[in-house]
């Protein structure tokens, strides 16, 4: 039976939404999928499909990592994704690759899975399937289309998966030795076609909404205030899998077309809410190539490549990466509503738009529609640090992000973004202040990391502890002025 939600608006009869997707050359149309039900449980039991593994169920181990496309510009777009934490509807109109597509019928292993066995990459054979999906994406951006795949790409690509038995050098090797076979190639045309004929039906109603416009979105929204708003649900899967949390009704806004654009002017980027946080991160380091290492270490390839950085900044959580960055570069955010038959804005600085664990200014009919950034002054220098226990794939003890303008020796302008030292991202204002008007030496230094130390009161948990996290701030501000006054210092990269 359906049930009915009631919103201060109006009565929504909910009704299952059909969930259609190309897989192994024809359309699949499971049936009654709630929701919220994962992709990884739609595939393993409703479908009978287990070559997928489930591993930690929170995106991080990459043992479930599936491999999904899109149609764009006639050509198909390839992504690897965790499909532990993906909501199953969220692949609707795509297409969907798991580790038991990829050999011929015949037997005949994929290149990817040829490269694995002749290189030792598996051993245990629990995290294999992953791994290979993983190369399976890069396998189609790159070597399908006349690239090579060197070690950086290979890492990249690898960077949410999670190996405790064979290691990553033979895995590395098998990923640098891949050379592309033409009997093995994709057939792209019929896919495409049949995920354009998918494509052709906007889903504005039932239990999981898929609308393609802006308007449709936020006339959604307002009609249904109490509906989970998600993007590329990276953290929200976690509220399924981790919290046991069930949702009734979901508004899915990664279809949005406007949205998913990043937007370049004079003075700013307007990055769009369904910009994945690889592009997004990308965009950003075109004008300071400083950021692209930063991205890199935001959680794995697979993450990045579902989440967005619309996502990231609305869900508000004080370890997120981004928005130390975001408040240090003085970025704002645009709250988007539809009010008396028409759509309204209003523009919030982002270190004003948090006001306690996440929670913020959004007001319930609302969506954060894009991220606005301001484009480099001249004489602008940045710094943005993580400090974590995992090189790649892991949470921040302590996220720092530094804007300078040094003038004639002097402090002229500066912006400090925080994370997991408050309840929310923050920006140091007091550290800023100590600093503005400044002679740039090692006393406005010492006089900033006393402040700093004294600005917030970071908590104690599994990933640092209070103190820890004060002494990381005054040493990654003192990072910053090593580095912005041409100090040598030493990189991971000048280690390799």
């Amino acid at each position: 039976m359906s049930k009915t939600l009631v919103s201060p608006l109006k009565s929504v009869p909910l009704q299952p939404s059909p969930l259609r997707f190309w897989h192994r050359g024809q359309v699949m149309i499971p049936g009654n999928v709630p929701p919220d039900r994962t992709l990884l449980d739609l595939l393993r039991e409703d479908l009978r499909l287990t070559a997928t593994k489930e591993g930690c169920a929170a995106g991080d181990c990459g043992a479930c990592t599936v491999v999904v496309a899109e149609a764009v510009d006639g050509r198909l777009q390839y992504r690897a994704i965790n499909s532990c934490i993906k909501p199953a509807h969220a692949i609707d109109g795509l297409a969907l690759w798991t580790a038991a597509d990829l050999a011929q019928h015949d037997g005949t292993l994929h290149p990817v899975q040829q490269a694995m066995l002749a290189c030792h990459g598996s051993q245990c054979g629990f995290c294999t399937p992953g791994f290979v999906m993983s190369l399976f994406a890069l396998y189609q951006r790159t070597v399908a289309r006349g690239q090579a795949v060197d070690q950086h790409s290979a890492m990249e690509a690898l960077s949410g998966n999670l190996c405790r038995c064979t290691g990553y050098r033979p895995i590395v090797q098998a990923a640098c030795s891949l050379r592309a076979e033409p009997a093995q190639a994709v057939d792209e045309k019929p896919i495409v076609a049949a995920l354009q004929q998918l494509a052709a039906t906007e889903k504005t109603n039932g239990a999981y909404l898929h609308p393609s416009t802006l308007s449709a979105l936020l006339q959604a929204r307002a009609r249904l205030p109490q509906a989970q708003l998600i993007a590329g649900a990276t953290d929200a899967g976690l509220w399924i899998t981790q919290g046991l949390r069930r949702f009734e009704q979901v508004i899915d806004l990664t279809r949005v077309a406007k949205l998913r654009r990043v937007e370049t002017y004079p003075h700013h980027i307007a990055i769009g809410a369904a910009v994945n946080l690889q592009d997004a991160f990308e965009a950003l380091a075109a004008d300071r190539p400083v950021i692209a290492p930063f991205g890199e270490r935001f959680a794995g390839w697979p993450v990045r490549q579902s989440g967005t950085l619309g996502g990231n900044v609305a869900n508000g959580s004080p370890i997120g990466d981004s928005m130390p960055l975001l408040i240090a570069l003085g970025a704002q955010v645009v709250l988007m509503a539809w009010r008396k038959g028409k759509a309204v804005h209003r523009h919030v600085p982002l270190d004003r738009f948090y006001t306690g664990y996440r929670q913020s200014l959004l007001a319930p009919d609302e969506v954060l529609a894009w991220v606005v950034v301001p484009r480099p002054a001249p004489g602008e220098w940045l710094g943005a640090y993580k400090v974590s226990k995992r090189q790649e794939d892991d949470i921040s003890a302590v996220c720092l992000a530094v804007q300078l303008h040094i003038d004639g020796g002097r402090v002229r302008a500066v912006r400090i973004g925080a994370g997991g030292v408050a309840a929310t991202p923050a920006r140091a204002v007091k550290a800023e202040a100590s600093l503005i008007g400044q002679p740039w030496n090692e006393a406005t230094l010492a006089a900033a990391q006393q402040a700093i130390a004294q600005e917030f009161s970071p908590l104690s948990d599994l990933r640092a502890s209070a103190d820890y996290r004060r002494q990381i701030l005054g040493q990654l501000l003192q990072r910053a002025w090593l580095e912005s006054t041409g100090h040598p210092t030493v990189r991971l990269e000048a280690l390799a």
